[in-house]
């Protein structure tokens, strides 16, 4: 990798943009101190004539939420024959989608919270949620970073939360509210490396308590037993391959009061700034800031050419029909 140009890819269209950016920052200034030639590309629409002006040789994904995180540029990096970091196509898109997330969370049976979806225009929310119950949880389906998320305890608090997440996306998740510890897993190279605890000072994890210094204690390892510590890395492994994750991911995760697993999301590019969780975590398995860069884009590729496409045959069907290339049509 040391004699190919990296581009770090950070900032992008969506709510995450500034945490995209810094996360950017720091991925490219510690390759350059380590020797690599990266460059940081800032994305708008305007990328792939970026791409093609930088002549990047691989890419280093930063980029958080939409059209970054969730199969996008993933499929632009394809079309161009660009090798990126972290997952494919179809399991960023997978992963970004709470919604398709959690439904393949069930089909494989993992433990995730009791839910139902609310589309924009639908009606009542309040009829729609029923029986179901308070407190609930209100996510945009696809936002990341805890934008949008709220905690609703009532009718009022629904409806006013609702209101809220609509703005950053036209379907909703209402989960049912798990109470217990908030547990995060890093999974490398498709190997769960331990996990942590996150203590908010606020009634949850919001965006303000992942990125304001001092909001939040992290404890590492997370305060678990050793076998519920062993389930949780196990949960969170089986998450990433159920998606079809590779590279680095985030597991999220709530360790209930009776002490079971429940997964919330898979996070297929973390943050990397001076709060970020996989960081953290990764120093604790012994791999520094640095080293866990390098990992990670030793594994860059593209997924696309590992389906045997050179070996693919194609078969050929007779045409019954108009052959309007040579402007002949059937009559009848």
């Amino acid at each position: 990798m040391r004699t190919k140009r990296i581009g770090v890819l950070c900032g992008g269209l969506s709510a995450e943009r500034e945490v995209s950016l810094r996360t950017g920052e720091a991925i490219c200034a510690t390759l350059v101190d380590r020797g690599y030639d990266a460059v940081s590309i800032y994305v708008d629409r305007d990328l792939d004539l970026a791409l093609r002006q930088t002549r990047i040789d691989v890419a280093f994904l930063a980029l958080h939420g939409r059209y970054g995180e969730d199969g996008c540029v993933q499929g632009l990096l394809e079309l161009l024959g660009i090798p990126y970091t972290g997952s494919s196509v179809l399991a960023s898109a997978l992963a970004m989608d709470k919604i398709k997330a959690k439904q393949l969370f069930r089909l494989y049976n993992l433990p995730t919270p009791p839910y139902y979806t609310l589309a924009a225009g639908g009606g009542s929310v309040v009829e729609a949620h029923g029986a179901f119950g308070y407190p609930a949880v209100v996510k945009p389906a696809r936002e990341g970073s805890s934008v949008g998320v709220a905690i609703v305890h009532d009718a009022a608090e629904l409806e006013a939360a609702c209101e809220a997440a609509f703005r950053f996306d036209d379907e909703l998740l209402v989960e049912r509210f798990i109470a217990g510890r908030e547990i995060s897993v890093a999974v490398l190279s498709d190997r769960a490396l331990g996990a942590i605890e996150i203590v908010p000072s606020v009634p949850f994890y919001d965006y303000g308590a992942k990125y304001t210094a001092g909001k939040t204690e992290y404890i590492m390892p997370a305060r678990l037993g050793p076998e519920r510590y062993r389930g949780v890395l196990t949960q969170a492994a089986l998450a990433h391959h159920a998606l079809g994750c590779s590279g680095a991911t985030r597991v999220d995760m709530i360790v209930s009061e009776r002490g079971n697993e429940t997964i919330l999301e898979v996070n297929t590019i973390p943050g990397m700034t001076a709060t970020s969780l996989l960081p953290k975590i990764a120093a604790h398995s012994g791999l520094d800031f640095g080293a866990l860069l390098e990992e990670i884009l030793g594994a860059a590729r593209l997924h696309a050419e590992a389906t045997g496409r050179k070996e693919r045959r194609v078969a050929e069907l007779p045409f019954h029909g108009a052959d309007r290339r040579s402007g002949q049509v059937e009559r009848h």
